[in-house]
């Protein structure tokens, strides 16, 4: 039997497109493998590629000339976002093939004319998590927001949204293969919407499949209109207290600059309502520093804005110019140390804020996924995401229980930096 190995790199939809990877591989007689074995080669390696920022980039080009290392005879695809803007250096790191995101459907020969637009799509194929405890599942793809400085319109197309009804078989089949968590997972997720349903309709129908699982929304834009999401998260049991919004920056000028669709108080005014709709709510999100024209007191302002908001976690990240976006040619570039400076100032303000959720958890009793076990200590995610950590085989691994939290087995964010 052919052997073949899926490096992912990147998101959640790189992990879901994965997951559908490894199903269409299964389905063509091959063996899918968790890693390279350089005594036992696998014939085909797919590089799922990302292309985010240009570390992302780099690090695609470093899986495949690993892989080229290890899996000298293999043939070698690099696939997904960074087939776009990279497609010369991924070839010259090793790759056989390069195929952007629309030839997905085509593995494991990649070589067939990609499927054309839909609005609504099927992938006709269910996800397979051999190696993971969480089953993330694409229900979205694309994006039509067209941020200045964001290079995923150009690499994952227009917006679209996967059937309904195929959402959730594949969900059923997660919940029937055992997995305690689903992540719903896409582009632009709040985007969602297929004959008239939208997000919050797909959420609650995910929720009220039968089986002990838990839903979690993976990282969604922010779309404010999206009120009826708030309610069926606090009325359904199974659905995670948590909610990642990208925020990006705290102050207005920038954001329109970034071509965001809404003000920095559009932005709170969401986040406390959901706050007062779902208590003890794990708020996350992502914050850009050194953008083009960031002054100094912009940045404060931006950094005043998210340290009253007290995010359970932020995703932190200093500006990179991708070729091919608007805020690549802007003015004004801010100096990468000046960048550096505010970004360790704003971890600081992330840390701090971080810490003050988990204190606030403590003597609270919620569900606990286990998922890792080093032999001396097991650790799992809360529904809230807050890391539990506690003896070796204290509780099963990749069963939703119920636990209290406390100072020793909540895991602490770290000494805060002085």
């Amino acid at each position: 039997m052919a052997k073949a190995v899926i490096i992912t790199l990147g998101c959640r939809v790189n992990c879901a497109d994965s997951a559908l990877l490894t199903d269409r591989l299964t389905k063509r007689g091959f063996a899918v493998a968790e890693k390279i074995d350089a005594a036992n080669p696998p014939d085909l390696v797919v590089v799922n590629t990302c292309a985010v920022t240009s570390e992302a980039v780099s690090k695609s080009r470093q899986a495949v000339r690993r892989a080229r290392k290890v899996a000298p005879l293999a043939r070698i695809v690099a696939l997904g976002c960074a087939a776009v803007p990279d497609e010369k250096n991924l070839l010259a790191s090793g790759a056989d093939m390069v195929r952007d995101n629309f030839y997905k459907v085509q593995a494991p020969d990649f070589s067939d004319t990609p499927t054309a637009f839909s609005a609504t799509f099927r992938e006709n194929a269910f996800s397979q998590f051999p190696f993971r405890t969480r089953a993330f599942i694409k229900i979205q793809e694309g994006c039509n927001n067209f941020c200045s400085y964001c290079i995923v319109p150009l690499v994952r197309g227009r917006e679209r949204s996967r059937a309904f009804a195929e959402v959730l078989e594949d969900c059923r089949h997660a919940i029937d293969a055992g997995f305690p968590e689903i992540v719903l997972s896409g582009v632009n997720l709040c985007a969602y919407a297929d004959d008239g349903r939208k997000l919050a309709d797909l959420v609650a129908a995910v929720a009220n499949l039968p089986g002990d699982f838990r839903v979690r929304i993976g990282s969604a834009e922010p779309r404010f209109d999206q009120l009826k999401l708030l309610d069926v998260m606090a009325n359904e049991a199974k659905i995670c207290r948590f909610l990642h919004l990208s925020l990006q920056h705290g102050a207005d000028a920038v954001l329109r600059s970034m071509h965001r669709h809404y003000s920095a108080a559009q932005y709170r005014e969401f986040c406390l309502a959901a706050r007062e709709k779902i208590p003890d709510l794990h708020l996350g999100t992502d914050v850009i520093v050194g953008f083009p024209g960031e002054t100094e007191e912009l940045f404060e302002e931006s950094l005043d804005f998210v340290g009253k908001l007290h995010f359970a976690n932020i995703h932190q990240f200093i500006y990179s110019p991708r070729p091919g976006t608007a805020a690549a040619k802007f003015p004004d570039q801010v100096p990468g140390c000046v960048a550096k400076m505010r970004a360790q100032k704003l971890r600081r303000v992330a840390l701090a804020s971080a810490e003050s959720f988990r204190q606030s958890q403590l003597g609270k009793r919620f569900g606990v996924i286990f998922e890792q076990d080093d032999g001396k200590i097991l650790r799992g995610w809360s529904d809230h995401y807050l890391e539990v950590a506690v003896p070796s085989q204290s509780f099963p691994r990749g069963r939703i229980v119920e636990i209290e939290a406390t100072a020793e087995n909540l895991r602490s964010v770290g000494d805060l930096p002085k």
